[in-house]
């Protein structure tokens, strides 16, 4: 009963919990680098590098759920595609309580000793990841809360299937460029480390 009247709350304000979830999504990131929170724990160059990898096999997790929901639902699979976009959700939750340890505890790497093409490609695919994920937040959200308030025939009347395809695509996209300046980063070219920073997401 409870959940029914949750579910019955959210669907009569979907915008209004959309915009709520988004800003404290928002809240947590920024609060995290701009402020010494004393909650993360210190983590040593060692942990950050686990941390990283494990962002980076949550985001090609992510990518394949997304990519496997979207090829669901165009054979009219709808279940499986809920369960798979669900399921990416979930990992995208994961996704922040790592990151945000990672950052919170961590020092930061910057891609270096590379040639100034590689450091030009390298900075905008890490600028358009970051404005695709802070873009995407909002648009993945309304998705994901019209899909879980709604029946697959009332989803039909809704804007459900032109917003998940653009949520798809920014977030596919996102985390398809996180992933290759992951590699980037820490694979084919060297990194410094610096313990105290400021700001970054690798």
């Amino acid at each position: 009963m409870a959940t029914a009247d949750a579910r019955r709350r959210i669907r009569e304000n979907l915008l209004g919990v959309t915009v709520a979830l988004t800003l404290v999504g928002y809240a947590l990131v920024i609060g995290t680098f701009a402020l010494d929170l004393p909650f993360y724990p210190e983590l040593t160059e060692t942990q950050v590098n686990w941390l990283t990898h494990a962002i980076a096999v949550i985001n090609a997790a992510t990518t394949a759920l997304l990519v496997l929901g979207w090829h669901w639902i165009r054979q009219n699979e709808v279940e499986k595609h809920r369960w798979a976009m669900v399921g990416a959700f979930a990992l995208i939750l994961l996704f922040l309580v790592v990151y945000l340890i990672r950052v919170g505890g961590g020092g930061e790497k910057y891609i270096d000793d590379v040639s100034t093409a590689v450091w030009a490609a390298y900075i905008v695919m890490l600028a358009v990841h970051i404005l695709l994920s802070i873009v995407a937040v909002p648009v993945v959200l309304y998705a994901l809360l019209l899909g879980l308030t709604h029946t697959p025939a009332e989803l039909r009347r809704t804007p459900h299937a032109r917003v998940g395809r653009i949520a798809a695509a920014s977030w596919i996209l996102s985390l398809v460029l996180g992933v290759v300046t992951y590699l980037m980063l820490n694979h084919i070219y060297d990194y410094r480390f610096e313990p105290l920073a400021v700001f970054g997401l690798w």
